[in-house]
């Protein structure tokens, strides 16, 4: 059954701003899809909220991402460096939902792991790629990059490529076009692939 529709607002966000009048920074609909821009410290509890409303029942933890806008020099839905975005999602309704919170450097947001145990990992990697912190998370560490990366690789400031990479130990890995070599796919002489390479 589709989402009802309240004085043109989807349930959803009625049910937040019934229960949250504060948390609610502005309601953001684009592409058929509704974001929910909430205050950085309620969103563990509007995410629980969502989940346990009979209403609503958002029991299903689809992905948590994250966007460096500090080089984005349009109109922005939030302050703050960065951006994480929840998308969560409704069997009851078949819908989604997207919230979205703004936080800076150094700022931590609370961690969903336990309102959705599936936040684990997600969470791991927006730390990971981004350096955004979750405060309570239970097991914060490198998830995709090793133990001594160094930085954060999605942040726009992070250099990408070309460029020697300095390790915790003060050892320098090779640079990218060091390490390049042809690979199937790959255009190169005016042509994709080749034999040595591809088997093609």
């Amino acid at each position: 059954m589709p989402i009802p529709i309240y004085q043109g607002e989807r349930l959803e966000v009625v049910c937040v701003r019934e229960r949250f009048p504060n948390a609610i920074i502005r309601v953001k609909e684009y592409r058929d899809d509704t974001f929910i821009c909430v205050d950085r410290e309620s969103i563990a509890d509007v995410a629980t909220f969502l989940r346990d409303d009979e209403r609503l029942q958002y029991t299903y933890f689809v992905e948590c991402t994250c966007v460096d806008y500090s080089s984005w020099p349009h109109e922005r839905d939030l302050p703050g460096r960065f951006e994480v975005i929840y998308n969560l999602y409704s069997l009851k309704y078949r819908s989604r939902i997207f919230l979205k919170i703004g936080v800076d450097d150094g700022q931590e947001v609370p961690t969903l792991v336990g309102v959705y145990p599936g936040a684990e990992y997600p969470e791991r990697e927006v730390w990971d790629l981004y350096g955004v912190r979750f405060r309570g998370h239970p097991k914060l560490h490198r998830f995709l990059l090793p133990d001594d990366w160094v930085g954060h690789p999605l942040r726009k400031d992070f250099p990408l490529g070309g460029e020697d990479v300095v390790f915790a130990q003060n050892t320098v890995g090779p640079a990218v076009e060091d390490e390049s070599v042809p690979h199937a796919g790959e255009s190169f002489e005016g042509r994709t692939g080749s034999e040595d390479v591809s088997g093609r």
